[in-house]
């Protein structure tokens, strides 16, 4: 049975470390004085680890065992630019390779995808690469009211010569596939009812949850949807602003999970968030977190296997001040590609580690 892949790209490198918080290590609070996170607000999930506590909302999902947490996860040779990691994430590259195709798209090389549905993927915010690629075919919708209001004046171009220019036939027959798409999608989302809980407006991520919400409810055939959440640079004063983005995604994600139960889609999506890097292990003088490494990674649905999962790095072995990596992303993606759409992918890994989140 195939999935749909719901990805939350949490843009700028989130902290992992005052995410999933190693309440328990006294180095933690050796490396991070003034903006650790203290003990009692901290929601324990075992002896070691636990949530920040504005991210309470996600223990509806964490006590009924539908959302892992993947601990450590990164790569060999970090990048600590924003534009070349994230890149990297979503190329599914080696860190000294570059690809311009995007990993859900390679993922897809020599499958061929049913036709009818005339779009394979929808991006809800600016960043397509994950999806760009020869294979899919990838619509990006910032806004539904918007989209229907220009997929309502698309003209059809059926009526115009290509002067038999065989360059210009290829185009206008490209260009009615995208018209007949967006024309499909259109009356698709017109139709989809209301998520029964509205998404808050805070934030962006608010309005592509609904449009995300109301292309899985209508059962649009894609096999991706993206969406994201800004904001996680957080060089300076760290706290209140981590503290802010972290309750408005768990409160988000809790009402995604909410309205999918409603719709009785829960079981059919797959929902998992990356940055492009976690923050240094240390605070800077600034009351904030430089650009680190490896950082955990969530994912949720009705088929997850819920708990931690991979070892949380140690506080006592870091190299050059950052994290070591304990899971390579690109086992986190071979593992979605097997458990999303039933495809074996190893994204130049010899040997993908297996990692068992995904029934």
């Amino acid at each position: 049975m195939s999935r749909i892949l719901l990805l939350v790209e949490l843009k700028g490198g989130n902290d992992g470390l005052n995410t999933l918080v190693p309440y328990a290590d006294a180095k933690y609070r050796e490396l991070r004085p003034a903006i650790g996170v203290p003990r009692e607000r901290v929601i324990q999930l075992d002896e070691k680890v636990g949530l920040h506590e504005k991210m309470q909302p996600l223990m509806d999902s964490w006590k009924a065992g539908d959302l892992a947490i993947l601990q450590g996860v990164g790569y060999p040779y970090p990048n600590r630019s924003h534009f070349r990691s994230i890149e990297i994430w979503d190329t599914a590259s080696a860190s000294s390779q570059t690809l311009n195709e995007g990993w859900i798209a390679q993922s897809f090389q020599g499958v061929s995808l049913p036709k009818g549905a005339g779009v394979d993927c929808i991006v809800a915010d600016t960043n397509a690469l994950p999806s760009t690629g020869p294979e899919l075919r990838t619509i990006v919708m910032q806004d539904a009211e918007n989209f229907l209001r220009q997929a309502q004046n698309l003209k059809d171009p059926k009526g115009m010569g290509d002067g038999g220019n065989p360059a210009l036939r290829h185009l206008l027959a490209v260009r009615q596939e995208i018209n007949a798409a967006a024309a499909g999608l259109r009356d698709k989302l017109r139709a989809a009812a209301a998520p029964a809980e509205a998404y808050g407006q805070e934030f962006l991520l608010g309005r592509q949850l609904d449009v995300a919400t109301r292309v899985i409810t209508s059962k649009v055939p894609v096999v991706a949807i993206k969406v994201a959440l800004g904001g996680f640079d957080t060089h300076a004063n760290q706290a209140p602003t981590q503290e802010r983005l972290l309750a408005y995604l768990a409160s988000s994600l809790a009402t995604l999970r909410h309205n999918l139960m409603a719709a009785d889609r829960w079981n059919d999506v797959v929902v998992m968030t990356y940055s492009e890097f976690g923050r240094r292990a240390k605070q800077n003088a600034s009351a904030g977190t430089d650009h680190g490494t490896a950082a955990p990674q969530f994912v949720m649905g009705g088929g997850v296997k819920g708990g931690l999962h991979g070892a949380y790095p140690s506080l006592h072995d870091l190299q050059d001040g950052d994290l070591k990596h304990t899971v390579d992303f690109r086992s986190v993606f071979a593992t979605v590609a097997q458990g999303c759409w039933g495809l074996q992918r190893d994204y130049g890994l010899r040997q993908p580690q297996k990692l068992g989140f995904l029934a």
